[in-house]
């Protein structure tokens, strides 16, 4: 199941005529210019509703407090077996189906979750479960249309077993908690309260040539001695092999804050982000193995260049990673 058949199914025969008929305007509406206090006391109706169902729903509490942590704890919960017994638990396209309910509660929950610890604001639309978080952060201001994440999350790929992702190569699906990571918590971290492990500052590292997993660990002792390992996530000695690295690059990030690990593999340019306790997040790019891809820093971005099929491309994110 995909977002667009869960979205056609039990969501959109429950719009607004004028709604439905374009979507886009009504999505990009603002349905509350003048701030009227009783629209957004409903999307608080709904974040509460959620909280008070989701122990049923979910199998026990977990923690629903308007933390960040409980985005992580509720999206770990969702999971394919719950999905199918909500979409079956009513009538399809209905305000009676249970999944229909998980979601547009759920949607104001996140929101409220996002403006309690983030400093978020809402912008309603119509119908209310579209309505966006405002959210000024390092990245800019964007809004976040938190509705759209749960349905994305809710796809067949996204609740895939991790060791099937593995297998068969990251296809972009996203948890809810790695949305929410993507758009929240990555934008708005204070990157200037990480703690040190290279008190140079900003510089780039010697390049670590036909790279092994013996010898990263040697590497990282002899210039990098404050990280104490390389943290429980980081790839296994077998899958590090299976990467082959030509070579590795190491970047000091945030003076000093992070280090940048990049690497080129067979199949493209693979990104890790290490800090004082190890690893702590990845990104890939497929790209040609010529021209080899590059890695440069611009003030608080971050450019990956690559080529793709004989076409140059830039990847730009903060340098604490995307």
């Amino acid at each position: 199941m995909n977002p667009e058949e869960l979205f056609a199914r039990y969501f959109l025969p429950l719009y607004p005529p004028d709604s439905r008929a374009d979507l886009p305007r009504a999505r990009a509406t603002d349905a509350n210019p003048a701030r009227n206090p009783a629209l957004f006391a409903h999307l608080e109706e709904a974040a509460q509703r959620f909280v008070a169902s989701a122990p049923a729903l979910l199998g026990g509490d977990v923690g629903l407090d308007r933390s960040s942590a409980s985005v992580h704890r509720l999206s770990a919960a969702i999971t394919t077996e719950r999905r199918d017994r909500w979409a079956s638990d009513g009538p399809a396209g209905t305000p009676e189906n249970t999944l229909f309910n998980v979601v547009v509660h759920g949607a104001a929950y996140v929101g409220a979750c996002i403006v309690a610890s983030h400093g978020g604001s809402w912008s309603v639309r119509r119908p209310l479960w579209e309505s966006v978080v405002r959210l000024k952060s390092h990245a800019g201001e964007a809004d976040l249309a938190v509705f759209h994440w749960w349905l994305k999350s809710l796809a067949d790929e996204a609740l895939a077993p991790a060791g099937d992702q593995v297998s068969t190569g990251w296809t972009g699906a996203a948890t809810l908690a790695d949305r929410y990571r993507a758009h929240v918590e990555i934008p708005t971290m204070r990157p200037e309260h990480l703690p040190i492990l290279a008190p140079q500052g900003e510089a780039s590292l010697p390049r670590l040539k036909s790279p092994t997993y013996d010898l990263l660990h040697k590497y990282l002792r002899a210039h990098l001695p404050l990280m104490r390992d390389l943290g429980r996530d980081f790839p296994s000695p077998e899958r590090f092999a299976a990467y082959a690295f030509k070579w590795l690059d190491f970047h000091l990030l945030g003076g000093g804050r992070l280090v940048l690990m990049s690497g080129a593999s067979a199949h493209g340019l693979h990104l890790f982000w290490l800090g004082a306790s190890g690893f702590e997040k990845s990104v890939f790019f497929a790209c040609d193995a010529f021209p080899e891809p590059l890695v440069r820093l611009q003030g608080e971005r971050l450019l990956a260049m690559t080529s793709d099929h004989g076409e140059s491309r830039v990847h730009e994110m903060l340098w604490w990673g995307p």
